[in-house]
């Protein structure tokens, strides 16, 4: 177990990540578009049904705007309804998304990739329900990231085991892991994107938000969060022995 400041190579954190979880498995959607829609594809529900939703769309209405605008709108409300809550709003954002990139960009979403990083963010960021993490994820599945984007899960993840530091403003604490791992970035994009998602289920399945499961975790001798939990208890048990 770590110690003091030190931070796990993040090279060797990952290596452990695959060999007990295994080779992740990448989203079926490729190129900007369909990634914009695999994102817009479901509400608070698994993986698994927006694959589901996903490969509904493929199969029976076509993943392109032309076909997504010409659909049958019952059609589209019935694979909707597949991906949760609220599904008239998901259609919107469907034909939204087939619409700006007709009016904006004729119809070929691909054309962003030959922007530079921060005009193809802001090309994506056009299209609903994607902020700065979901464009920085999409433009990472495409290749075209310069970093390691981070959501949730996969940030807890990092801080915990002693990248950059613990924050009540998660912008600061984004930029303080994303400074702390520059220097240790895999250079392939193929491994930004393992390293993206095994981090992202380490911290759904293990390093959960509440309830940590420290005793099972494959790289608990690499992590800073045990150690530092036992000092916070110390600190509190030596506070309560002074008062009594």
């Amino acid at each position: 177990m770590l110690s003091g400041t030190q931070m796990p190579e993040l090279k060797k954190l990952i290596a452990k990540l695959k060999s007990h979880y295994g080779s992740p498995t990448a989203p079926p959607a490729k190129g900007p578009f369909k990634l914009v829609m695999w994102e817009n594809a479901c509400y608070l529900l698994p993986d698994e049904r927006r694959a589901a939703v996903f490969q509904g769309l493929r199969k029976q209405v076509g993943l392109n705007a032309k076909a997504i605008l010409k659909a049958d709108p019952d059609l589209l409300l019935a694979l909707a309804t597949m991906g949760g809550m609220r599904p008239k709003v998901r259609v919107f954002r469907w034909q939204e998304i087939a619409r700006i990139t007709l009016s904006q960009f004729d119809g070929d979403l691909e054309q962003i990739l030959k922007l530079p990083y921060a005009q193809a963010k802001k090309a994506l960021k056009q299209f609903p329900n994607i902020g700065d993490p979901g464009a920085e994820k999409i433009l990472m599945y495409c290749g075209a990231s310069p970093g390691l984007p981070l959501e949730w899960n996969g940030l807890r993840v990092l801080t915990r085991v002693g990248y950059g530091r613990w924050q009540k403003n998660y912008g600061a604490m984004y930029r303080s892991v994303q400074e702390a791992l520059r220097p240790e970035l895999p250079r392939k994009a193929e491994a930004i994107a393992q390293a993206h998602m095994l981090l992202r289920q380490h911290g759904k399945e293990t390093c959960r938000d509440k309830s940590p499961q420290c005793y099972v975790c494959p790289v608990k001798e690499l992590c800073m969060y045990p150690v530092k939990q036992v000092e916070m208890f110390s600190r509190t048990s030596s506070a309560s022995s002074s008062q009594t």
